[in-house]
């Protein structure tokens, strides 16, 4: 029977460091992890049917990436691939255009379409002439994936998503490719792997950096700090908030609550409202603090206009650098001076 929307897709488990093999049905495969939006492309099996595309939580979104439907004519009818949704812009990935377009309306999708163009990673394939391959070992739904692709010609918007069996080749792509913004790491498979809609059955590594930031505020208690909310210096001397941190083991949050002020009046986020996370509407309770302490942290490269979309990690207090030495709001993973 053919696929129909909705289809849950695969999904990855986080690791800190890249597996050996053994861990996974067969040798492992590395995949290039690129930061946008999961997305199931299903072309229909007659002319004239409906190209649909699907969001990782079951919602139809073609509606909103005419440019992707239009596309759609260079590929064969019966087709359903997995993928990422990405927009360029110059030699870097922007999640703020991806966005935008995510959002858009009927009146502005063809005018964001024509503006920023949306490109679409193909990294799997569950269907081909009508054919169900999730049974099917990953070793071969890859190569039919390769086969699409070089038999049709396929060119931009249709990407097929870097792949290598060498775990050398994969830790370079780790170290050099996630220099780009929008890269963000690797997704590991193993060759006899079957999909299985919904299970985390396979496993995704980040690239992290450590760097600096300031404590702006806390949750919790004073005396027990449950999470830092950080932030960092703009150009116009304001504290920007830049991101929130996983919460804190025990020994960190006693360190960092005997180092806590309140903050005072004037306290540049004061009626600042702070959601609980990247997309989500529910908000923290903070408590302000004087931000003239300087927290260290481990984070990702998924960073969209100074924000960390990521929880960031606390690692320890800089009591040895002051704010003046942090790097400055839309900087990045830059070390602290000193």
């Amino acid at each position: 029977m053919a696929l129909r929307p909705p289809v849950e897709p695969m999904l990855a488990q986080a690791r800190e460091t890249v597996p050996g093999p053994g861990v996974l049905s067969g040798p492992l495969a590395f995949e290039a992890k690129f930061d946008g939006f999961r997305a199931l492309l299903f072309i229909p099996a007659s002319p004239g049917g409906p190209v649909l595309l699907q969001s990782r939580r079951g919602s139809l979104i073609q509606g909103r990436f005419p440019d992707l439907v239009a596309a759609a004519g260079q590929l064969p009818p019966g087709l359903v691939l997995d993928g990422e949704l990405v927009v360029w812009s110059g030699d870097r990935l922007s999640f703020e255009a991806l966005q935008r377009r995510a959002a858009s309306g009927e009146r502005t999708a063809a005018q964001l379409a024509a503006a920023a163009p949306a490109h679409y990673i193909a990294f799997d394939v569950l269907q081909t002439d009508g054919r169900e391959l999730l049974t099917e070992p990953y070793e071969h739904r890859r190569a039919v994936l390769e086969g699409l692709f070089a038999e049709h010609g396929l060119m931009p918007p249709w990407t097929l998503c870097p792949m290598t069996t060498d775990p050398a080749v994969a830790q370079e792509w780790l170290a050099s490719w996630t220099e780009v913004q929008g890269v963000e790491g690797l997704v590991i498979k193993g060759l006899g792997q079957i999909y299985r809609p919904g299970a985390r059955g396979w496993f995704k590594v980040r690239r992290r950096q450590t760097t600096e930031a300031l404590i702006g505020g806390v949750t919790g208690t004073l005396a027990r700090p449950q999470l830092l909310v950080l932030g960092r210096i703009d150009a116009d001397g304001r504290l920007r908030a830049v991101g929130r941190t996983t919460p804190l083991k025990p020994d960190a949050a006693r360190q960092v609550a005997q180092h806590l002020t309140p903050a005072g009046p004037g306290h540049p986020w004061t009626g600042v409202r702070f959601t609980a996370a990247w997309g989500s509407r529910d908000a923290l309770d903070l408590i302000l603090v004087e931000p003239d302490h300087v927290a260290e942290i481990s984070a990702d490269t998924a960073l969209d206009r100074g924000v960390w979309r990521h929880p960031l990690r606390f690692v320890r207090l800089r009591m040895d650098v002051t704010a003046a030495d942090v790097p400055l709001f839309g900087e990045g993973a830059a070390p602290a001076a000193g």
